[in-house]
């Protein structure tokens, strides 16, 4: 018989042991991706908003709400599909800071009731403008991503009085290998 090494108890693997390594690189990734929070996950209701722009810089577009507050924001367009904004009350506190080009926040937009200013004021300035003067409709196209995997656009189209009518989304062309050697 050929000289085996001793097994030792050290040397075996307990399953309880197995369970322990496995809990704590579940942990151990858990915490690694918590270190990857979204710059809008890093801010306490209540803050000074000097906190946002010496965090994110200067905000690339700026309005009014009527509370007397501001909404900052940080778009990634026309490439990106992320925009930070920052809604600061009139003392300057932090009120919410989220990610707006997404589906829950693109639903909230109200048909027959939002303007273009309401679209604005909530996703800032859109990524493309077209007019169809047949349907007598102007859209504002938004890129985003949906549930962190599909590039999508998102389209809001206004009447001639600039009340929106009608929304739709579509998957965004830049982001399909088939048709990217098109462009």
């Amino acid at each position: 018989m050929p000289n085996r090494p001793r097994r030792t108890a050290a040397s075996v693997a307990t399953p309880t042991g197995a369970r322990l390594r496995r809990a704590a690189l579940v942990g151990l990734s858990v915490l690694a991706l918590a270190g990857c929070a979204q710059p809008w996950q890093q801010y306490n209701q209540g803050a000074d908003a000097s906190t946002v722009v010496a965090r994110l810089g200067p905000p690339r577009e700026v309005y009014d709400l009527p509370d007397g507050g501001k909404r900052l924001m940080w778009p990634t367009q026309p490439m990106g599909e992320t925009t930070t904004a920052a809604d600061i009350d009139a003392a300057g506190k932090i009120v919410t800071v989220r990610q707006v080009l997404q589906p829950s926040e693109f639903y909230r937009a109200e048909i027959g009731k939002w303007t273009r200013s309401d679209v604005l004021v909530n996703f800032g300035r859109p990524v493309e403008t077209s007019y169809f003067p047949l349907m007598k409709r102007e859209v504002w196209t938004y890129r985003y991503l949906e549930d962190n995997v599909w590039y999508m656009l998102y389209s809001f189209y206004f009447d001639d009085q600039g009340i929106l009518r009608t929304t739709q989304k579509t998957p965004d062309p830049l982001h399909d290998p088939d048709r990217r050697s098109l462009f």
